[in-house]
């Protein structure tokens, strides 16, 4: 049953529609004035407001905000004895529903009625499934970890979020640049506008131009009719260039015009269209380096890094670990269909032994492989990716391995042992023989490119010469 709040000063007409509505099967509170609706849409939810233009104590287009602003979007239907063409137009204009005159026929109002609470139905499902595709694709919709690093970063999206600062969001492929934009965007008051995302590395200069600034007909040979580009498409809302590092001069030069004038020029035409668009930038690139080598503008850089946002690399934050790998499994468990395992002291320890170079990406990648491969309730060590290379943090410490230990580990698994003891000896195979591969190999008594692929393997390379 949809609940519907009236909002009139009339004690009649209040009267009126309530009855008229509660017939129709609808729930019905009622408002006399302004300040009675504000705290009634405060403190409960309703489906559908209606309320009169003029009002004892204000005008109801004043509720139209709050009603946009809500969690869940409230589609408005305004009443007014005084109906005009320009009023109608603005009250639309504001986000209204609806519009109906006084005195109106029953049937508009019950047909109005119907059709705005379907129309907000829409919109709450539309919200739901939202959220839903953002839990598969962003996890939680938050950033995960207790480390100092991480906590840094929510801080600053937390700041950054209600302001329109540009924001340069930076770190290793993998990291989540992109789920920190749209948590900014998320946290903005352009939250209900356009979040428009594009990667400036992963097509040719001009489509890209095109992408991003649109073209009039006839602009270059395909141009067969007019088009938006994105920064107007994100009119209102957000615009997030990804990789922006990898944009190319003659882009770099337009994009700062954006952001200095606010207009964009459509390819093939010389008047501006103003746009009202928050740029946040994300790059893997060291942006100083480049701009030491002339390959990206310094006065970009500022107007894109007003406020700079660095994700740490996952191997700098281990503690985060388990963690990530425990909501991972959540996630993967429900996209296969299978029930949620534990994952092991063991397994996570082993993880923390490696550099992970695709970051948080990767390690969801290897939990989905984990949970695929592995025999039991519990991922045990032995049940990640075989072609994980581990480091020599997760070997056995003090002197050479115990083959035949007294006491075997619960969790432990004899492949990942023997690769664990495989690392030690190659490790300390390199280190006897001063780096050499080669004299290495002759002492394990294998080839050198087995050494070489075993070295590499095992993430070793650091002690070859």
């Amino acid at each position: 049953m949809a609940r519907i709040l009236i909002v009139e000063d009339e004690e009649s007409m209040r009267r009126i529609l309530s009855v008229l509505l509660q017939d129709d099967g609808y729930e019905v509170v009622e408002a006399d004035c302004l300040a009675a609706a504000r705290a009634l849409l405060q403190a409960g939810d309703f489906d559908l407001v209606m309320t009169d233009q003029r009002l004892t104590d204000g005008e109801g287009i004043c509720l139209l905000e709050q009603c946009q602003d809500s969690e869940s979007p409230v589609p408005v239907i305004m009443l007014t004895a005084y109906a005009t063409v320009d009023l109608a137009v603005e009250v639309m204009r504001r986000g209204a529903f609806d519009f109906i005159s006084k005195p109106f026929v029953p049937e508009t109002v019950l047909t109005g009625v119907r059709r705005a609470c379907g129309h907000g139905k829409l919109l709450r499902e539309n919200e739901r499934l939202k959220r839903e595709v953002q839990q598969v694709e962003y996890g939680s919709g938050d950033l995960l970890g207790k480390s100092d690093a991480m906590n840094e970063v929510r801080g600053l999206i937390k700041r950054a979020a209600p302001t329109d600062a540009t924001v340069l969001i930076t770190g290793e492929t993998g990291t989540g640049k992109e789920l920190v934009a749209r948590l900014i965007h998320a946290n903005s008051r352009r939250a209900r506008e356009p979040f428009i995302a594009v990667n400036c590395a992963a097509m040719p200069e001009s489509l890209l131009e095109s992408q991003l600034f649109g073209h009039e007909r006839g602009a270059f040979t395909g141009a067969d009719r007019a088009r938006k580009g994105l920064f107007e498409a994100a009119h209102g809302g957000t615009l997030f260039l990804d990789e922006a590092g990898e944009m190319p001069a003659s882009l770099q030069a337009k994009l700062l015009r954006v952001l200095v004038d606010g207009e964009v020029f459509r390819i093939g035409s010389t008047t501006p269209v103003k746009v009202d668009v928050r740029i946040l930038a994300a790059t893997h690139r060291d942006l100083h380096a480049r701009m030491k080598e002339d390959r990206f503008r310094e006065d970009l850089y500022y107007r894109l890094a007003v406020v700079p946002i660095h994700i740490p690399p996952l191997r700098e934050r281990p503690e985060d670990l388990a963690d990530l790998a425990a909501h991972f499994g959540e996630l993967v468990a429900s996209a296969l269909g299978v029930p949620r395992r534990d994952i092991s002291p063991g397994t996570i320890e082993a993880l923390r032994g490696y550099a992970f170079p695709g970051n948080a990406r990767e390690l969801r990648n290897i939990i989905e492989r984990a949970y695929i491969l592995a025999r039991g309730e519990t991922i045990l060590p032995g049940d990640l990716p075989l072609d994980l290379p581990f480091s020599r943090e997760t070997l056995p410490e003090g002197g050479e391995p115990d083959i035949f230990p007294d006491t075997l580990p619960e969790d432990m698994d004899l492949r990942t042992f023997l690769e664990q003891t495989e690392a030690r000896l190659l490790a300390r195979a390199l280190e006897e023989n001063g780096g050499r591969q080669a004299a290495a190999a002759r002492q394990l008594g294998i080839s050198r490119s087995d050494m070489a692929y075993k070295v590499r393997r095992h993430g070793l390379r650091d002690l070859v010469s």
